[in-house]
């Protein structure tokens, strides 16, 4: 599901299992393996009804990279694939790019591991560093929460 924006709201899967009890470990096993986020939730039809199950591992931040309001020459000489790179090694490992999304007037660089917390303190010198990251916004996406800087 994607916001007006364009940016992804959330990813709906569906998947059939012959047998619950034995396939759902390993689905949610796998779907962890794979960087499920905390907050992920299985949801079981069964009869008439909906369980959810909760899973997930990895935390989540968002980096929203202003593109319109910095002066032309930032953009020039800057280059996203630097941030990324410089953020990356930041993390030493912690935690690391994942994906990105890219709107009007915004680039959002999505980061995971197992504390987003640390992810943000960790990434917070460059940020505050690189031309392009001036005003950038730094949430938390997962768990979900507001956590702005």
């Amino acid at each position: 599901m994607q916001q007006k924006s364009g940016e992804i709201e959330f990813i709906d899967v569906e998947i059939g299992l012959h047998d619950l009890e034995k396939g759902l470990p390993f689905v949610i096993e796998h779907l962890e393996k794979w960087g499920a986020p905390k907050g992920s939730v299985l949801k079981i039809h069964e009869g008439d009804g909906t369980r959810d199950i909760p899973f997930g591992k990895a935390e989540g931040v968002a980096v929203y990279l202003d593109g319109v309001n910095l002066p032309g020459e930032v953009y020039a000489e800057s280059d996203v694939n630097v941030v990324i790179e410089e953020i990356d090694k930041a993390l030493g490992g912690f935690g690391e790019f994942q994906s990105h999304w890219q709107g009007n007037e915004e680039t959002a660089l999505y980061f995971y591991g197992a504390e987003a917390m640390k992810i943000k303190e960790l990434m917070k010198p460059f940020l505050a560093s690189y031309p392009l990251c001036k005003g950038a916004r730094v949430i938390v996406i997962a768990p979900k929460n507001d956590t702005k800087d």
